[in-house]
Parts: structure tokens; sequence; C-alpha cells
């Protein structure tokens, strides 16, 4: 059984006539002679006001309540569909999580899916049935709705794929593809064809906004290729795929930044074990996140500097926090939020040595000075003052041919 998932975002289905253009890309696989399973999102915008009522009802809404709440946007959405291709002459029908059901574990707002139930779906399919699927619900094992959390709907495509072993898991989106960096920043981005799992996540982690960190991450563990394409326009998107399917000799694939950071340095910390611990515990338990962290050798043995990055929305919780903290001495406290970060990415730079010098003396070629640095096998991030963002963005994306 050829069995093909597609998934629907919010924009796809944001309307009636969003609504009719779906239900064309659906009939058009089914033409194909393939078994169509569809997982659709709420209606762009439906989520965010759900979210708003719970607000304005408490504002410590229970999280189940949460839960039962903002899952009736997919279902709103689920039923125009099917309503739709009922009316073409399909046989279709909506199902919701319990209605599988799509079991998760973990708690209610984010939520794991660890189990689908086939039986009904495999059975409908062999009749020529079409589920349209609500994204981003299950149930849990008391029987109430939960939630997948951000990416939702993506994952729950996903698992989908997983359990039904389709050949091929399709998210629609209001994008193309995923771009070598924002079009929005630069005009000359170029769509990636193929990229890797790896890739992908470190993109998505570090601000490409196409899908959720968690959703790849689904993917990548269950070697699932999913392909990224727009609903609007028939032409190809950006696959998703493992290593072994990349091109050898690409070393970049692409770029990120960010403008959401804020810069914290402690000076004058006492250069001992657990001093890093005690400043980042507190922070930790208070949900902020993170990210860059760079600790100055110590020129007497006695003192050094420790820096590190944030969102620059929790800078104001951070500053309390460490003010508060009477367990950290310090001799004084910097706080920069005209900083920005901006990354490479790309299996090609395990194999190609120079990649940090070339990174490196073109943004000194650009007068751009590095404030702070952090690395992995397959990325490089450099914080720099924000206002040179722009000109990093472009002269990094000509250095690695990105442009071409």
């Amino acid at each position: 059984m050829k069995i093909v998932v597609l998934k629907f975002g919010g924009t796809s289905v944001g309307s009636i006539e969003k609504i009719r253009n779906v239900s064309n890309i659906i009939q058009s696989y089914k033409k194909k002679g393939n078994k169509v399973i569809v997982v659709s999102s709420a209606m762009s915008g439906v989520t965010n006001d759900l979210i708003k009522k719970s607000r304005m009802i408490s504002k410590s809404f229970s999280d189940a309540e949460y839960d039962v709440l903002v899952a009736s946007g997919e279902q709103i959405a689920c039923s125009l569909i099917a309503g739709r291709l009922i009316d073409k002459g399909y046989r279709s029908r909506s199902w919701l999580a319990w209605q599988i059901p799509i079991l998760t574990t973990g708690h209610h707002k984010n939520s794991r899916i660890n189990q689908i139930n086939k039986k009904e779906i495999i059975k409908y399919l062999k009749k020529g049935g079409i589920p349209i699927i609500a994204g981003f619900q299950g149930i849990n094992n008391e029987k109430r709705i939960t939630t997948i959390g951000r990416g939702g709907s993506d994952a729950s495509a996903i698992m989908l794929s997983k359990f039904f072993k389709a050949k091929r898991c399709i998210i629609y989106t209001d994008v193309e593809g995923v771009y070598t960096t924002d079009p929005n920043k630069l005009y000359n981005a170029k769509k990636i064809k193929v990229i890797s799992y790896e890739e992908m996540l470190e993109m998505a982690s570090l601000g490409a906004k196409v899908m959720q960190p968690v959703s790849i991450q689904d993917a990548r563990l269950n070697r699932i290729d999913v392909e990224v394409k727009s609903s609007f326009k028939k032409n190809s998107g950006t696959l998703i795929t493992k290593k072994s399917k990349i091109s050898s000799n690409r070393i970049i694939t692409g770029i990120t930044s960010t403008m959401n950071d804020a810069k914290v340095t402690l000076v004058g910390v006492k250069d001992k074990p657990g001093v890093a611990a005690s400043i980042f515990k507190p922070l930790s338990k208070n949900l902020i996140n993170v990210d860059m962290v760079v600790q100055n050798i110590s020129a007497n043995g006695k003192e050094t500097d420790l820096t590190f990055t944030i969102k620059r929305d929790d800078l104001k919780k951070t500053k309390k926090i460490i003010l508060d903290n009477k367990n950290i001495i310090y001799r004084d406290l910097k706080f920069d939020k005209e900083v920005s970060k901006i990354s490479i990415i790309g299996v090609g730079m395990v194999t190609t040595p120079g990649v940090t010098f070339r990174m490196f003396q073109k943004l000194a070629d650009n007068k751009i000075n590095i404030l702070v640095i952090s690395t992995s096998e397959i990325k490089i991030s450099v914080l720099i003052e924000k206002k040179n963002i722009s000109k990093a963005l472009k002269a990094l994306h000509k250095e690695f041919g990105l442009d071409k």
C-alpha cells in the first residue's frame, strides 16, 4: 500500500479559498493512485485567538483545559477539508485523536506521541477513503486530550508517517522550502534542494522558522524523508533526509541570524569549581535558556570574567536573579542588548579545513568584531554588534558561494 502523508499548516488552510486549494492538492495525489493521509493545523490565527480567550478567563488557566480548548481549532479545519472533498465526490471524513486513538505521554501542553492505533485508518484507506486527521493533539492514559506543543502538527504528520510506513511525508506551508538564509533578510537567498536532518536541526534551533526542532528530531530518529513545499505554487520544495544523500562538495548549506539576543558579563568572578554552576542553576530553574558561554583565563588564578548570552526577552528576569543571588561574588555586572548571533551550518565543514578561518577573515575584512564564539561539529556561531548583522550576512553568504 503506497501511503503519502500530507500536512497542511495554518496559512495553507487560512481561508475558505485556501481550503479549496488544499482539496485540489489532495485530489492530485489521489488521482496518481496514492493512499492519502491528511494532517491539518488550525486555520491561521485561530489558535492564538483561543489562547487569548484562555488568558481572559484566568491568568492560571488549567493546562488540561487549555489542551481541550486549543485542540478545537484543528477540528474546524479538518471538517472543512473533508466537507470539500465529499462535495467533489470523494470518500472522506475527519478524525480526532481520541477516535483513532493517537496516544501520548508527558505533560499537558507539551506531550509526545508514543503510539498510534492503525486499525481503523487502514480499514478506511482500503475502502478508498481519505482520512483528514487533526494535528497537534493526542490523548493520554487518563483519556484526556493533550497537545504536542509548538510545531505539533508537523510532529503528528511525521509520527503518522512512521506508524503507517509512508513513502513520503510532505509538509505544505506558505514558503517554497528551506532557504540558504532568510529571504526577508537577504534578497538573493536560494532555495536548498536537499538538506540533512542534522543541518535542518541546527538551522531550526538557530532561528529558521520552517519547522520546529522537535519535529525534525522525530524525522531524524525515525529516518523519515520530509519534503517542505508551498501549497500556493507547484514548484518542488526542499527534501530533508539523511547525510548520505547530500552532495559531498557542498561545504556550507545555510546561514542563520537571530535578533533577540543579549550578552551578560560577570566581571571578577571567583575562579574556583562550582561558581559557574551556582550562576546557571537559578537561571535553569526559571526556564531561562543560556546559549553561548565563554570564560576568560584567569591571569592571577583567583578571578575570571564569565560571559554568556540569553534571549533579550529574558534580560530583565536574568538581571534580577543574579542581583538577588547572594552566593555569587563578582566585581561588576554588564549587559549588552545591541548584539546578534550569526551562524554558518554545513555537514561539509567536518571534512573541510579552513572554514573557521574563512568566516573570521571575511568578518575582519568587513571590520566586524567578534564578541563571542560557539562551535559544534557542523556549525560555527559568532556574536557581533547588531548593527553589523546585515553586512555580515551578505558577506558570508557570498564567501561560501550560497548566492550562486
